[in-house]
């Protein structure tokens, strides 16, 4: 990695970014997290005591001087708890000021570097070998990541989501960066646990109740911890359905401090906003991302996002009921308000650390399981994602490693709501053929076919470099949904971060469709991971046909009256319960012994091999 990408490693650090979300520490929403940890006397009860000089204001958005006293009983003993007060305008603009400090030069320092090897070669006519410059940028990388990673532990806020983003694309950045800010993904400091029943109380108790009245059990210590919340396991009272629940709960006067920390990265993308270093316009996302920031300090629009995605994808084309691809906790009713969320326990670890489950169980990365697993993550990510934005335009817009789970019986995942997308149905008929025409298409060099694919490139909003080729657009659209394409038009790299890439070629991005391509990108990158080529235009092909033609075949699921409408019924009524049995044998292989498991999942992967080569045919 030279200039071209390194504003990108090092300081916005994000391509086609995400918002705040939270990050598990260890088995997150999993009985990982030591059920046995609670073994504090129990707490009989938690009330507000509002002081009269002082009033309850825990928003960030609130006077720095308002604070408010939390008084939480035991049987025994009696602790007050303070919320923290939001930052000050001094406090804002020290954090401004020591986040620009620590950025600039390090940002300057590849400048400085690549003009030096410049200005050596320059003088001496001796060029350095592919060796000695890998050595030479790794040096700086070392250097970069250590001063990043300093800056981060004493900043925290929206730069602890840069980190985690880092360390989660190896795929993307050095691994210099990606070691040195792998901690950041797990590492966030919690909140004492009383001032999180104090937001609890505050926010969910009724008159007359206690905080034992909902919980019969909470976990004291916290599944993950992350910028935005922290989510503790516990279980709620026979009164509210005596289910094993997790409890995400936002940490008091957040919000102005990740505002002003967006608006700094802001600012920073302004300014390089025309350098030829970045390969995208960075201003244009983290626009996007300020805007989308608003709904991650409300859970209630978190719960309604949550419950909106469900029903698309338990649904199928025709209004029936079908086994979604993943599973999706549903929130509590009743037990949901702006900083507090219950919601369903999932039973498992998040994708990034997969690979370590895999490894205490003694399942190879290469092994038939560990094949066979990837497909259906590739698989089960492509049909929701692929279904949510074409179908409705509402999608989950914050897909990392950190929110997709692994369940202990086989399943798939997906937590952390609190950043999602509308699109508007124009953008998602435009995508919609965007697909077909990448699907249809007879060649990757046909000119009728890239000058197609260009035009719909350039009306979702896309635009280019004044230099470009003609083929640009149809480059970049092939670059973010087709990752079976050996060589782009153009002339352009398929590398994300080549001098050369379609990215590059960039001048602006709709805003609209940056997190649609963070889905696509996250798709791609797993699928280059299992080396499995994938083609999102040809497996969303399908939903955009649907979409493009309004569901006029969608049949309603009332009682028909002619004999082809029970023949519709019964043809449905059979593809749900293939597709039900189908999970419950994959979900059986997983309780298989080892031995036995790997060679029926060696059999199911031949199977699905041989099945998808027939399709490709």
């Amino acid at each position: 990695m030279k200039l071209s990408s390194l504003a990108l490693a090092l300081v916005l650090t994000i391509q086609l970014p995400s918002a705040i979300s939270l990050v598990p520490s260890h088995r997150a929403f999993s009985s990982f997290s030591t059920r046995s940890a609670v073994t504090s006397p129990r707490r009989s009860s938690i009330f507000i005591a509002k002081s009269d000089a002082t009033t309850a204001t825990p928003d960030a958005s609130s006077p720095s001087s308002s604070t408010t006293t939390i008084a939480a009983t035991t049987t025994t003993t009696s602790t007050t708890v303070e919320f923290p007060p939001p930052l000050t305008k001094v406090e804002r603009l020290q954090r401004a000021a020591k986040f620009w400090s620590s950025a600039i030069p390090i940002v300057l320092s590849y400048y400085s570097k690549d003009a030096e090897l410049r200005v050596k070669e320059a003088f001496t006519g001796i060029q350095l070998t592919q060796s000695e410059e890998e050595t030479i940028w790794n040096e700086q990388h070392e250097a970069g990541a250590r001063k990043l990673a300093d800056t981060i532990t004493s900043l925290k806020g929206f730069y602890v989501k840069t980190a985690q983003i880092i360390a989660s694309r190896q795929d993307l950045f050095p691994p210099e960066y990606t070691e040195a800010l792998s901690n950041f993904t797990d590492n966030v400091d919690p909140l004492p646990v009383e001032l999180l029943k104090a937001v609890v109380a505050q926010d969910l108790l009724v008159r007359g109740e206690v905080f034992e009245d909902i919980f019969a059990e909470f976990d004291e210590v916290p599944l993950g911890a992350a910028s935005v919340a922290q989510v503790h396991r516990a279980v709620l009272t026979e009164k509210y359905g005596s289910r094993e629940v997790a409890v995400k709960i936002q940490r008091p006067s957040i919000e102005s401090k990740l505002m002003g920390d967006i608006a700094n990265l802001k600012q920073l993308a302004k300014t390089f906003r025309d350098s030829d270093a970045l390969p995208l316009d960075y201003y244009t996302v983290f626009a996007e991302l300020e805007k989308q920031l608003a709904d991650e300090f409300n859970f209630l629009a978190e719960a309604v996002a949550m419950d909106r995605i469900y029903e698309t994808v338990t649904k199928d084309e025709n209004g029936l009921p079908c086994e979604s691809p993943i599973v999706l906790p549903r929130p509590v009713q009743g037990l949901v308000s702006r900083r507090v969320l219950v919601m369903d326990y999932l039973e498992g670890v998040p994708l990034s650390r997969a690979a370590e489950e895999m490894a205490r169980k003694g399942i190879s990365p290469d092994s038939p399981e560990a094949q066979l697993f990837g497909r259906k993550l590739l698989r089960s990510l492509t049909d929701v994602f692929g279904r949510c934005i074409l179908e409705t335009g509402f999608f989950h817009a914050d897909p990392h490693p950190g929110n997709i789970f692994v369940l202990d019986d086989g399943r798939i995942g997906l937590i952390d709501f609190g950043q999602v997308k509308q699109i508007g149905g124009r953008a998602r008929e435009t995508l919609s053929k965007v697909m077909l025409a990448l699907d249809e298409r007879e060649s990757d060099v046909n000119p009728a076919d890239l000058e197609k694919i260009g035009n719909l490139a350039l009306e979702l909003g896309v635009e280019l470099a004044d230099d470009a080729p003609a083929e640009g657009p149809a480059a970049v659209a092939m670059w973010l949904f087709d990752g079976s394409v050996e060589t782009l038009p153009g002339g352009y790299d398929k590398g994300e971060l080549s001098p050369n890439s379609p990215v590059k070629a960039l001048k602006s991005f709709p805003q609209d469709l940056v997190l649609v391509g963070r889905s696509s990108i996250l798709i791609k990158g797993l699928s280059n991971r299992l080396q499995i080529p994938w083609s999102l235009s040809k497996e969303w092909a399908p939903t955009a046909r649907r979409t493009l033609e309004g569901n006029n075949n969608q049949q309603s699921a009332v009682v028909a009256t002619d004999g082809r409408g029970s023949k519709i019924r019964m043809r449905d009524v059979l593809k749900l319960l293939k597709t039900w049995s189908r999970g419950k044998v994959s979900r059986g292989i997983t309780r298989l012994p080892s031995p036995m498991r790997t060679k029926v999942a060696a059999v199911a992967l031949r199977l699905q091999k041989r099945r998808e080569a027939k399709e490709a045919k």
